[in-house]
Order: C-alpha cells, then structure tokens, then sequence
C-alpha cells in the first residue's frame, strides 16, 4: 500500500541516487572487471542486504540510534575499509585471488562467502548511505497509510533500482577489461582496478 502520487517522484528520485558513482557502483565496477559479472552477483547480493537493512533502519528511525555510537561505526567502516586497501594493494601488484591472472586459464578462487561480505560490509559501513536513506527515504512515507507496507514497497523498489545500476557498473568494468586485455594490458588493468579498490577503502574508512 503506497500513496501513487508519491511514488511518481520516488522511482526517478531514487534511480538517480543509486546511479550516482559511489563507493558500491565504483566495487561493483572494479569486481566486473577482475572476477566478472556473475561472480559480482555475490558481491551485489550482500550490497542489497546491507542496502536493504539500512533502508528499514532509516524508515524505521533505528538509523538514529546507529549514529548516536560513533566508535562503534567508525572501527566497522575502518576494519572495512583497510580490509578494501589491502585488496587494492594486492590486485595493483597483480596478486591475490581478485586480480586478474596473466593467463586465461588462471584461477579466480576468491569466495562467495568473501563477496558476500564485501558487498555488505562497503555498504553497512558506509555513512554517505545512511545519511541519503534517513534524508529521503522518510519524506515518502504517506503517515496515513500503515508503515509495514509501504516500508517493504518501497525498499523493493529501492533494491531493485539499485540491483540495475550495480549490473550496469559491472557490465561497463566488465567491456572494460576485454578491450583493456585485447591489448596485452593485464597488468595495467590490474593497476587500475586496484587503484579504483584503494580508493574505495579510503572513501570508506575517511568518509
């Protein structure tokens, strides 16, 4: 049960922010390039969960409360976030599970479970999140209407937004690394990947 008239601003709305460059499009982007779109699924199953969990605490006015322990969020975004540097480090050096390997047949063996988490913890821990769900996500609340409901209509929607620009991402860093490895640019790529990955972490742990 969802005010229509609401919803005609909130798909636009939303669709811009989740297409927005931020720290889960740029991973998702990273991860098209290095392990492939359908291994990013992973990574982009435990983004939606964080994203979803983050979307009913800020609909909820949990969201609040979470800030209100800054140690306790900042040691997360920080464990996260140099968690995401040393990936970088390691993919810029052309080492490590998620780089990419020299030759076609070299294994990718990073694991789902690490993916998962990944996805979840880059978007859990991240503060710019928080701050767009508990700003915009209330407004389009109809207080007339009950809350269950419409909270679950439209956090479906804002997953679903989201699942199509974090599909879009990887598929763009995914022709990235075709054209870049057609060149013989493997270690660039990895460079550039592990670069992108560095300042996710950064982004993460500073912001």
């Amino acid at each position: 049960m969802v005010n229509l008239s609401l919803l005609s601003v909130f798909i636009p709305t939303f669709f811009m922010v989740s297409l927005t460059p931020g720290m889960c499009m740029t991973l998702s982007m990273v991860l098209g390039m290095t392990v492939g779109v359908r291994r990013a699924l992973w990574m982009m199953a435990g983004e939606l969960v964080g994203v979803g969990l983050v979307a009913v605490a800020a609909g909820a006015g949990v969201a609040t409360l979470m800030l209100r322990q800054p140690l306790v969020f900042a040691a997360f975004k920080w464990l996260g976030g140099a968690y995401l540097v040393y990936l970088g480090v390691m993919m810029w050096r052309s080492r490590g599970r998620m780089a990419i390997p020299s030759e076609p047949t070299g294994a990718r063996d990073i694991s789902r479970w690490q993916l998962l988490s990944q996805g979840f913890v880059t978007a859990v821990a991240n503060p710019k999140g928080w701050a767009f769900f508990i700003a915009l996500l209330p407004p389009f609340l109809d207080a007339e209407l009950p809350l269950v409901p419409q909270l679950a209509a439209l956090v479906g929607m804002i997953l679903t937004l989201e699942l199509c620009c974090l599909l879009l991402y990887a598929t763009g860093g995914r022709t990235a690394s075709h054209l870049l490895a057609k060149g013989g640019s493997v270690r660039l790529l990895n460079r550039i990947a592990g670069t992108l990955m560095v300042g996710v972490g950064l982004w993460l742990a500073l912001g």
